[in-house]
């Protein structure tokens, strides 16, 4: 079984076509096994599921990992557990959704990071907070992350076209000035993030090694006035930039889905028959 899982490690193109339709991450399909083999075959043919990634093992066969659509425990799939994530052939799916076959425009997460009880340290939350309670914008899905950088950094295994942080870093400003930054990820290995403690960079080097990153990141930042122990307490410079803040990333946001749907000039998908 191990090295079933070390063969299916590889990952191959960013999507594949299958009887003339681009599949990729995002692209739902129904399955159709073809063994029957197995209870699994059996309960999951005619089921649909959403593309997760496309693998390639060490002999060049792809193969589609999937979630299903209707499984409560999807996101456990997404984020690459055994049991919620299966693997089929490009024989053994039929490609579904939209009118060309790819797939629906991308999902943003918004990730508010910080610690409450740090002073403006927690910016970053209380705009995830303010997101919450507005209208928000589809495909964008905000989540309130605080300090725990593992839970982030397999958040972003999902299939998200691109995340939004959004913290507070002392930079050499004025209080309160927002930044928005787009992370060089430094080359390299070895990265390790604090259960209980917030890198963004170093969350973001773990995600890569765990094997996805989303094409898409930038970082928006305040600047602080104080980062002393006053639990939930922002300076008066920091929280009159919440509201121009969670604008700031609604407009990112809908960028990054505009960017996402519309066909680059990469290298053309390879063709499975």
């Amino acid at each position: 079984m191990t090295g079933f899982w070390t063969r299916m490690a590889g990952r191959g193109p960013d999507e594949v076509v299958i009887a003339g339709v681009p599949v990729g991450p995002g692209s739902r399909v129904r399955l159709r096994p073809r063994a029957q083999a197995d209870v699994f075959d059996l309960v999951l043919d005619g089921r649909v599921a959403v593309v997760e990634s496309v693998e390639q093992d060490d002999e060049g066969a792809f193969h589609i990992a999937v979630t299903l659509d209707d499984d409560p425990g999807r996101d456990l799939g997404e984020a690459r557990l055994p049991g919620h994530r299966f693997f089929y052939s490009a024989e053994e799916i039929e490609p579904l959704g939209g009118q060309d076959g790819r797939p629906a425009p991308g999902r943003v997460l918004v990730a508010g990071i910080g610690n409450v009880f740090l002073g403006d340290d927690g910016f970053g939350v209380e705009v995830a907070r303010h997101l919450a309670g507005q209208a928000g914008v589809a495909g964008m899905e905000v989540v309130d992350f605080g300090i725990r950088g593992m839970d982030l950094a397999y958040a972003l295994q999902r299939d998200y076209t691109g995340v939004v942080f959004v913290d507070a870093a002392p930079r050499g400003l004025a209080p309160g000035t927002l930044t928005v930054l787009e992370p060089d990820l430094p080359d390299g290995d070895g990265a390790s993030v604090e259960t209980h403690g917030m890198d963004p960079v170093q969350v973001l080097r773990l995600a890569r090694q765990l094997g996805r990153l989303p094409a898409r990141v930038r970082v928006v930042c305040c600047e602080p006035a104080s980062v002393e122990e006053d639990p939930f307490e922002l300076s008066a410079p920091v929280r009159a930039m919440v509201g121009e803040a969670a604008g700031l990333v609604k407009s990112l946001v809908m960028e990054m889905i505009a960017e996402s749907a519309t066909p680059d000039a990469r290298d053309p998908a390879p063709t499975v028959r």
